[in-house]
């Protein structure tokens, strides 16, 4: 990849900012800590409609929650619960669909819930998966080479979205 650097150091080296787990018999994988926290004022409304009041709330109460999760990560929620998670999937559509089973297992609608992923939708089907589950608005970092496809996506189904511009991607 394009901006991986490989580091060869003993764990005792590595300073405390940064997560460290075994991948291998003498291989390790570091990644800094996720410290970075999302207020309204971060967020980048990309569509025609705003997220209401409590879309916000909601999306900022995902945000915290997506970001302790393995990615490919989507997290259901209300203004103040999780109603539906789905993570460490390849595929977003897919944690997507667990989110939607677990939700329904739990009993729970998502007709008005805020869909928060860790990273940027790939392809707009993501977004569609989300809207055909109910979700009405959706938080996501954005940086995607399709972005204005998913925003057109939004924009057809009536969702509000923001890009935050920071993803959480956790490995």
């Amino acid at each position: 990849k394009k901006n991986l650097r490989l580091i060869k150091a003993r764990q005792t080296q590595i300073g405390s900012g940064w997560q460290v787990r075994a991948v291998g018999a003498d291989s390790y994988l570091a990644q800094a800590f996720d410290q970075k926290m999302v207020s309204e004022g971060d967020l980048k409304v990309v569509t025609q409609r705003s997220p209401s009041d409590d879309e916000l709330k909601a999306m900022l109460f995902g945000w915290r929650v997506v970001k302790h999760l393995k990615s490919n990560a989507i997290v259901y929620t209300g203004k103040d619960r999780t109603l539906g998670v789905g993570a460490g999937q390849m595929s977003r559509v897919d944690s997507s669909r667990i989110a939607v089973w677990k939700a329904g297992e739990a009993d729970l609608s998502l007709k008005g819930s805020v869909v928060c992923s860790d990273a940027f939708f790939p392809f707009a089907d993501g977004l569609i998966a989300a809207a055909e589950a109910g979700a009405t608005a959706a938080i996501q970092p954005g940086g995607s080479m399709r972005d204005e496809e998913v925003i057109a996506a939004a924009n057809e189904r009536g969702v509000a979205m923001v890009f935050t511009g920071n993803r959480h991607f956790r490995h």
